[in-house]
């Protein structure tokens, strides 16, 4: 088997997910603020929000963090503070996060075929790795909300190592930690800036689909990362086949 480590994107590669991050849902949120006495109006906390991110991203980037990730609850906690709620800041900051969440979420779903054909390939003998761009206080939920929460031999959430890809810090840390052959790892993501310019800096193979939610830009840009193989689409019975013939010796591109 020429995979056996396959290291998956979660969303626009496995999930499709649309959030709509627009007034109605800032005002609501800065409506649960208030009932714990932290006033603001809906554009004030977003201004507020949008600082505390960029000053944290700053922060983080003054160091070799080419692609810093910040734990989200954490800056909902600050804005408690900021309106003088001390007490009690933490829990309501990962309440307020997950609020925000389900406010904005118009969907969230897995691609067709997406369980069985994680079934499939594990039967095949893979095993299989998450490494996604995300944050654990409401991703986590999501995973167990699609069923997918037993489907990985280990699961990498960037918002749990302060760096996200395409920082190959983030690769290094799965690759690493899992003793992973870099010969023997494909990466299937839908973003060739993150997944695949970020296993290109690994050393790693991939396999880049083209999805709803991948940039419009990618589709056939000569230029950028190059992945090892790609294919249009998101119906995982038509993946499962496509990676199954990667993995018997299929060719590039």
């Amino acid at each position: 088997m020429r995979y056996p480590e396959l290291i998956f994107d979660l969303y626009g590669t496995l999930v499709d997910i649309h959030t709509e991050e627009n007034a109605a849902v800032w005002e609501k949120t800065a409506l649960y603020y208030g009932f714990y006495g932290a006033r603001y109006t809906g554009p004030e906390l977003e201004a507020a929000y949008r600082a505390l991110v960029a000053q944290g991203e700053a922060a983080a980037g003054q160091s070799y963090e080419c692609f810093p990730e910040l734990q989200i609850e954490t800056v909902f906690a600050r804005l408690f503070r900021q309106k003088g709620v001390a007490a009690g800041a933490e829990a309501l900051g990962v309440s307020a996060a997950q609020l925000f969440r389900v406010l904005s979420l118009e969907y969230v779903r897995l691609y067709p075929g997406v369980r069985q054909a994680l079934a499939a390939l594990r039967a095949d003998g893979h095993r299989l790795w998450l490494l996604t761009n995300a944050q654990r206080v409401f991703t986590a939920y999501e995973l167990r909300l699609l069923g997918l929460e037993s489907c990985f031999d280990g699961m990498y959430i960037s918002s749990d190592y302060s760096c996200r890809k395409p920082d190959v810090r983030f690769f290094e840390t799965l690759l690493a930690g899992q003793n992973l052959p870099r010969a023997g790892c494909l990466m299937i993501g839908n973003d060739r800036s993150t997944d695949i310019a970020g296993a290109n800096a690994a050393g790693i193979h991939s396999l880049y689909l083209h999805t709803n939610l991948s940039p419009v830009q990618d589709r056939g840009r000569p230029g950028g990362a190059a992945a090892s193989y790609w294919m249009e689409g998101s119906d995982w019975r038509q993946v499962l086949a496509r990676i199954r013939g990667i993995c018997m010796g299929g060719s590039q591109i």
